[in-house]
């Protein structure tokens, strides 16, 4: 690659932080509150994306797409991004359509966790077409073990305002759910809470917390992961395959059909889902917001160039290359891949490094599921859809038992 080339050697996606880690409410888990250190800042109000870095990223980010690309989509998170104000995200908007290419529609994706959506804030995201990401971890006690606000107080009746002034003004939404220790043996209740709610996506996000060669208590268990797993998908296979997605699902089930996984955690390799600091600083994954993993800053080297640069690669690759013989040998390989560097924190059992916490509850949860998942593929190459999949079940195995 020349130095100053635009466009980046393969598709790539940044989570875009304009406000930092800088949030309004102190979730017990959350890894990302003390990134704000890697800044020496006077004053927290020093964490925002100054418009000249914001029009820098937004036109790189566009031009460092491949030409063909019909679609190019932004993510905004943080920290809590609608922290930065409405007027931030309308000059976003407005430099989007301003340096998109000719036809090329770009789409807008925002992470939240809904404290401050009103109105305002909801007709702005309805117009122009922003796919919200809500945060909430199931009912309210689920909810407020962890999600609560600088004085201490629990969030959930905050959110659910939110959420219904979402759903008042037409707004496209999805749910992201925690599960860690607390909510982790519910994984019924909690489907049929999102479910009630509305949510018609859902992402399922495991805590895997390790500092000092220890997990924290909060870190959900290996089997609880497979409990909770395998508790959703009979709650979603009894009734609602073709209606409700639920993003893990939906990964395997390409990936059964021959597709590669969706997601960087169960990706072959990974190193092409960055993340973009406020000030513009460039780091090789949201996981992995570290000195060590500083790429460089857009407003210094082109992003493209940094994307596709070497100490990229060798992140990128590192995923596949540190994968211990006992994974490569698993004959759930393709559905795992380790999952997430950040989660392999274990030995195997032969002493090698580099397990993931979770490999016990993903082992349990692809046993149980892959009769069905085998199922529904062949469902669809022959021509039907997923919810044809028992006609396609071995005899034993054709009945689905609910979760308790």
């Amino acid at each position: 690659m020349t130095p100053d080339q635009q466009t980046a050697r393969a598709p790539f996606h940044v989570i875009t932080k304009p406000i930092g880690a800088i949030c309004n409410i102190n979730c017990a888990y959350c890894f990302y509150l003390d990134k704000e250190r890697l800044y020496d800042y006077p004053t927290r109000g020093a964490f925002r994306m100054a418009d000249d870095v914001l029009e820098r990223y937004v036109q790189q980010y566009i031009e460092a797409q491949p030409s063909t690309a019909e679609e190019v989509g932004f993510a905004w998170q943080g920290g809590e991004p609608t922290l930065m104000g409405l007027d931030f995200f309308r000059r976003a908007v407005e430099l989007q359509k301003k340096h998109a290419r000719p036809g090329q529609r770009v789409t807008n994706s925002l992470q939240t966790n809904g404290m401050l959506l009103d109105d305002a804030w909801c007709a702005f995201l309805r117009d122009e077409g922003f796919l919200v990401g809500i945060s909430i971890d199931g009912p309210e006690p689920s909810h407020d073990r962890y999600r609560l606000d600088m004085e201490g107080r629990g969030t959930f009746k905050r959110v659910m305002k939110g959420l219904e002034a979402m759903k008042r003004s037409g707004v496209e939404f999805n749910t992201l759910t925690v599960v860690q220790r607390d909510n982790g043996d519910h994984g019924a209740r909690v489907y049929r809470f999102l479910k009630e709610i509305g949510s018609r996506f859902m992402q399922l996000i495991p805590i895997v917390e390790h500092k000092d060669g220890k997990l924290s208590d909060r870190t959900v268990e290996p089997a609880q992961w497979g409990r909770f797993l395998t508790a959703v998908w009979d709650e979603w296979i009894a009734e609602d395959v073709g209606e409700i997605f639920v993003q893990h699902f939906d990964m395997m089930l390409g990936i059964t059909m021959g597709f590669p996984s969706t997601l960087c955690v169960h990706a072959r390799t990974c190193g092409r889902a960055l993340a973009v600091e406020h000030n513009g600083d460039l780091y090789s994954c949201d996981h992995f917001v570290t000195p060590e993993h500083l790429l460089g800053n857009i407003t210094k080297r082109r992003l493209s160039v940094l994307v596709d640069g070497p100490q990229q690669a060798r992140f990128g690759q590192d995923k596949l290359d540190t994968l211990p013989r006992y994974c490569r040998e698993c004959d759930h390989l393709k559905y795992c891949y380790g999952g997430c560097p950040a989660h392999r924190v274990k030995q195997t059992p032969d002493g090698e490094p580099g397990l993931n916490h979770l490999c016990e509850g993903y082992k349990m949860f692809y046993a149980h599921t892959m009769p069905a998942l085998r199922a529904m593929a062949a469902a669809i190459r022959l021509g039907g859809t997923a919810r044809d999949y028992h006609h396609y079940m071995p005899r034993e195995r054709s009945a689905t038992v609910r979760a308790p």
